[in-house]
């Protein structure tokens, strides 16, 4: 897989599309989303019943088999989120609006309050539900998942997504 490609997992009328901000130079070497060990995407998601089973990153397309899918909002890898520019995640929300308008999902997961807030120009905006949808899904901002956002433990993490998976109808999968 040549490097910085990271593809989407998408298929139409998803209940649940999750959207990143962009691949992070690990991801982005092995091709898989939140592929670096210490992420904690994959571990919130099976805690919070969306899976039945812990997902591996090289398992990504199995989300497409419990209604859910992954995209970026900045296909570009970097070492932090942080090199991101404004105009690029703007450039990022208007793309993912195209996407949503095309695949037509439920709900769309933004996994990362403060690039939520600057590709879509919401400056107070916070975890959970927005009173915007977008593009006719239903619109959640979840916690950025790395293991460098000490300010959410795995356990808040997991209700989070909770919380988004009971909003969105989907059943519980845990075992």
């Amino acid at each position: 897989m040549p490097r910085g490609k990271v593809p989407d997992v998408i298929a139409p009328d998803l209940g649940v599309l999750f959207c990143g901000i962009n691949p992070g130079l690990y991801s982005a070497q092995v091709g898989h989303h939140f592929a670096r060990p210490g992420n904690r995407f994959w571990k919130a998601l099976h805690l919070a019943g969306f899976t039945g089973t812990l997902l591996a990153p090289d398992q990504e397309t199995h989300l497409l088999d419990h209604g859910c899918g992954i995209t970026n909002l900045v296909a570009r890898e970097t070492a932090s989120a942080d090199e991101l520019g404004g105009e690029e995640l703007r450039a990022g929300g208007r793309a993912l609006e195209r996407k949503v308008r095309r695949f037509r999902p439920a709900w769309v997961a933004i996994l990362g309050v403060t690039a939520y807030r600057v590709a879509f120009g919401d400056p107070v905006a916070r975890i959970g539900r927005p009173t915007r949808n977008l593009d006719g899904a239903g619109l959640w901002i979840l916690p950025n998942p790395s293991g460098l956002n000490a300010h959410y433990q795995l356990e808040a993490l997991a209700r989070c997504f909770r919380e988004l998976r009971e909003a969105a109808g989907l059943a519980d999968s845990s075992p």
